[in-house]
């Protein structure tokens, strides 16, 4: 399936789109204070994503095996120390209930945690492009 994202800002407007696959959807993201880009920076979206990935995915994986799931709760944390340098000590925690032992919910956030596509990109490593450029006028 293929995600995009697409952002726009301009003069004290800010919207942004995602696309998975034939879905579309507006997310409602505040401009930033100074009329210039988002309220929220690219670190806190990254984290964001590694912490929507893992909740969704473990809600995906109690499925396949059964298992009600009560609650989700997942933290997602990381440092970030100069402009343009990656981040590092990126961390995250969950805490889950369900209608199932604590050693059947560890096994499934074990599992979960092997099988998030965003978390196994990042300890993957990708290739990031910019395919072009244009100078609006």
């Amino acid at each position: 399936m293929k995600i995009t994202a697409e952002v726009r800002s301009d003069n004290h407007q800010h919207s942004v789109v995602v696309k998975s696959g034939d879905s579309n959807q507006e997310l409602q993201v505040p401009v930033h204070t100074n009329g210039q880009g988002s309220s929220i920076n690219g670190g806190e979206f990254l984290f964001v994503a590694l912490a929507t990935c893992f909740c969704n995915d473990l809600y995906r994986e109690a499925n396949k095996r059964n298992l009600t799931i009560h609650t989700v709760e997942v933290q997602a944390a990381g440092e970030f120390s100069a402009e343009g340098e990656a981040g590092y000590n990126l961390v995250y925690s969950a805490k889950v209930t369900g209608d199932a032992p604590d050693r059947v919910l560890k096994e499934l956030i074990v599992h979960t945690d092997q099988v998030a596509e965003i978390h196994n990109t990042l300890r993957q490593g990708v290739t990031v492009s910019l395919l072009n450029w244009k100078q609006i006028i």
